[in-house]
């Protein structure tokens, strides 16, 4: 008798869901003039190139979106597939756009928290030990945080991000990306991307024996290396945000 109806038996497992955090920048339309969002899109990309190139965003619609002018989100949608950036998700969209997103396969959901001019994807190495720390409040609650502490190089192509603060005892390779939403120290030299408060605390810093690094970013405000290369380089620096600029000064 012919077996080819029976399902085949596997040994191994091929796939499993896991709960994980993640995030990713999230893209604020206050218009519904696409010609605007078009020409400072570009704009904003020319500033970082290799930052935004191929990034999943995440659009948000709340400020743009009214009854009579909603925005053409399928025109939005291929306005950012144009400029190398990927749409995966959509908040705040109304029942027309809503039904645009499916057909574009994008899932509809409420961005939630608090989000700063860059954002960035999220990925945590399982060999990182997370440190619990403390912070207190407005009305006095007492809510523990995840600081990150890591002992080896940071290696072109790692992605590292710490809810708390996070250290790094070696230093973070060209192409590397390092990210906390607390301060960022690095007790060696710092080649690649690092952007602390990334949920848009101002009063985070970067710390660095040598800043060599391709983008630096506080709270969405960012430099990037063709600022940083008409700095000193190869000594102790902190980088601190001040009136909506970043201050950068030799230790």
């Amino acid at each position: 008798m012919s077996t080819d109806t029976e399902a085949p038996i596997y040994t191994k497992s091929a796939l499993e869901f896991k709960s994980s955090s993640f995030s990713s920048p999230v893209l604020v339309i206050h218009t519904t003039e696409l010609k605007q969002i078009t020409h400072q899109l570009k704009e904003k990309i020319a500033q970082a190139p290799e930052f935004f190139k191929n990034s999943p965003v995440l659009i948000d619609l709340q400020h743009c979106n009214d009854d009579e002018h909603p925005i053409d989100l399928g025109q939005l949608i291929t306005t950012l597939h144009a400029e190398k950036l990927f749409p995966i998700g959509i908040s705040s969209a109304n029942e027309d756009q809503k039904l645009i997103a499916i057909k574009y396969h994008i899932p509809v959901h409420t961005i939630r928290g608090t989000h700063s001019d860059i954002s960035t994807t999220k990925s945590v190495s399982t060999q990182n030990k997370p440190q619990e720390g403390t912070e207190k409040t407005k009305d006095g609650t007492i809510n523990a945080i995840e600081n990150m502490l890591i002992s080896h190089p940071v290696r072109s192509g790692q992605r590292i991000y710490a809810k708390g603060d996070l250290t790094i005892l070696s230093h973070v390779s060209a192409g590397a990306e390092v990210m906390a939403e607390g301060n960022i120290h690095v007790y060696g030299a710092l080649r690649g991307r690092a952007l602390a408060g990334v949920q848009g605390n101002p009063e985070s810093r970067i710390f660095c024996s040598a800043l060599q690094a391709e983008l630096v970013s506080i709270a969405g405000h960012y430099k990037t290396s063709e600022d940083l290369d008409k700095l000193e380089q190869h000594q102790p620096t902190q980088i601190s945000l001040q009136d909506q600029a970043l201050i950068i000064n030799n230790l």
